[in-house]
């Protein structure tokens, strides 16, 4: 089994490993295919019941949003030539990389992230370790934080399954809140891997503003350098302070729903979460780059939803290249700190230590 040594001052993608400046541009939290059908619920109403399977078409875009549990296309990125198309427009838009953080229990398929690179030319990054409770195997819950440790280790240095296909970063490692002692155990299991390995840990918190912090907190107890963490999921934080407490750990600040401003999203699982604007989240860089963290801020559109898709209406993977940096540059960003942001950050988190 290759070691830790055999990846350092390397970044793995899924054709393989490369040096890090030809990471580029990159978005670092995306899904080019995924299966979200662990959160479906079936609705008491009879009329609510008739979004189940219903396809996402123009006719319920607006109505949609609010009963994405309901809804099996909504839930679900299946179709890889149709994805193909959304992350070619990235490509043409100047990107040159992305990190699939399609963990364990969502429809993680190494082999066709292997043939969207060649595809498209895109750079791939391929994530590890599980995602939330509701997509655990039954096993899950007995099974040792050692055992955990090995999978996720060998998903890095051998590859996932029997495809030769390795990860290069470990994530996303979903948590609910409250946690529960499984995802904490997962939490902790992945540390150790990162250890190991050398490759950062990206993390999806409990939709709720204090569940960053705690996760650091179980993190950085399992011996975990903050610094090689990636806190995703932080739009909905309202609370700059609580922010400011993650980035003065060393934690890398991930904002990664750029382009999704629909309010009518929120339900009861986002507890305490409130959704930005885009306008918003540029006013919280601003904040945090006079604060002195703009070299621990990274960006993304986590595409998972077929709403996120163009052809359903949604910004796609293209937004921020196409729409969010110019208007940056107009609001009086720098060419180095939006670098920082799109490149710099991304290359030092994905690069093996």
């Amino acid at each position: 089994m290759p070691n830790k040594s055999d990846l350092k001052g390397k970044i793995q993608t899924v054709l393989g490993p490369i040096e890090p400046d030809e990471l580029g541009i990159t978005l670092t939290h995306e899904h080019v295919l995924i299966d979200l059908g662990c959160y479906f619920e079936v609705p008491e109403e009879a009329t609510e019941r008739w979004f189940a399977d219903a396809p996402v078409t123009m006719d319920i875009l607006g109505r949609v949003g609010k009963r994405w549990t309901f809804n099996h296309d909504m839930q679900r990125l299946l179709d890889e030539k149709e994805a193909r198309a959304e992350v070619l427009k990235y490509r043409y838009a100047g990107g040159d990389s992305l990190v699939d953080v399609t963990s364990i229990g969502i429809g993680r398929d190494p082999l066709m992230l292997a043939r969207m690179s060649r595809a498209t030319g895109l750079h791939i990054v391929m994530g590890a370790s599980f995602y939330v409770p509701q997509s655990y195997a039954p096993d899950l819950h007995t099974r040792s934080e050692d055992d955990i440790t090995q999978q996720i280790i060998r998903d890095i240095t051998v590859g996932v399954g029997d495809t030769g296909i390795k990860s290069g970063v470990i994530g996303e490692v979903a948590n609910w809140w409250p946690t529960n002692e499984t995802t904490r155990k997962i939490l902790r299991a992945s540390a150790h891997a990162a250890m190991e390995t050398g490759a950062t840990v990206l993390i999806h918190p409990g939709f709720h503003p204090d569940a960053p912090m705690h996760h650091m907190d179980d993190l950085i107890k399992a011996g975990m350098d903050p610094k090689r963490v990636i806190m995703g999921h932080l739009d909905g934080v309202s609370d700059m302070g609580k922010i400011k407490a993650i980035a003065e750990t060393g934690a890398t600040l991930e904002y990664d729903r750029l382009g999704w401003e629909d309010t009518s999203w929120v339900t009861d699982i986002y507890d305490g979460i409130s959704i930005p604007s885009d306008v918003q989240r540029m006013e919280r860089f601003e904040q945090i780059i006079e604060w002195g963290f703009g070299n621990q801020l990274v960006v993304a559109h986590d595409v998972c939803f077929k709403t996120d898709w163009t052809s359903r209406g949604g910004k796609g993977f293209a937004h921020i290249l196409e729409n969010f940096v110019p208007r940056m540059k107009k609001r009086g960003f720098t060419e180095k700190q939006i670098q920082a942001i799109l490149v710099d950050t991304p290359k030092r988190m994905l690069t093996f230590q």
